[in-house]
């Protein structure tokens, strides 16, 4: 399903900030090397991640799914001077293509890659969490939530990738595990009284979320 009109998106990349040299790197080799280039953020939904992150000016970031690590550099552009982003993937491919990125980047000292199962890893950082981006396996979106809720500061905001997959969560009824998990996440997050919450309509859905 086309979610958002293909000159509509045209016209908003043409009048939004241009990428830097680095994130048009990942870019060019995510869309024209990888196997999965429809996962990357892009353009659009990276400088909203940027100006999300410039706005908070958050001394910690956990990302949950680093893929070629394209939303990884938008995030770190907004950190304190003694901020940290840890961003974590199970695919050791990507973990080291992402790294490499990370290399490059003035922000390179701030950022902390780690491969491995998320939950696993997540337990194992000791951290106050001001800004978390969730964008990883979709049926686990609750249980990351969750995890990670207790420890985010107050006003600390969770972005949600992915929340309209591909539209598929518009069906009647919901089929797929990815579509159900997000389904299910989304009335989860929806049902709750500790958060504000809305759902932007960028890209495949973002979910922006305020612990209260």
């Amino acid at each position: 399903m086309e979610l958002i009109n293909k000159l509509v998106q045209q016209y908003a990349e043409l009048h939004t900030s241009s990428e830097d040299p680095l994130l048009r790197e990942v870019s060019i080799f995510t869309n024209t090397q990888h196997a999965d280039p429809q996962m990357l953020s892009g353009h659009l939904q990276g400088k909203v991640l940027e100006m999300i992150s410039y706005m908070l000016r958050p001394r910690r970031i956990l990302e949950i799914g680093t893929f070629t690590g394209y939303s990884a550099l938008c995030l770190a552009k907004g950190l304190t001077t003694d901020g940290l982003l840890h961003t974590i993937d199970i695919r050791e491919a990507d973990v080291q293509l992402a790294k490499s990125y990370f290399e490059k980047s003035e922000n390179s000292h701030k950022i902390i890659s780690h491969c491995g199962n998320a939950i696993s890893v997540i337990e194992t950082l000791d951290e106050e969490w001001d800004l978390v981006f969730i964008d990883a396996d979709k049926p686990a979106y609750i249980d990351y939530f969750n995890l990670v809720f207790p420890r985010l500061r107050k006003n600390g905001i969770i972005l949600a990738d992915n929340v309209f997959f591909h539209g598929q969560v518009l069906d009647n009824p919901v089929s797929g595990k990815s579509a159900k998990g997000i389904d299910a996440f989304n009335k989860f997050v929806n049902d709750r009284n500790d958060i504000e919450k809305v759902m932007l309509t960028i890209r495949d859905g973002l979910y922006l979320i305020r612990k209260l």
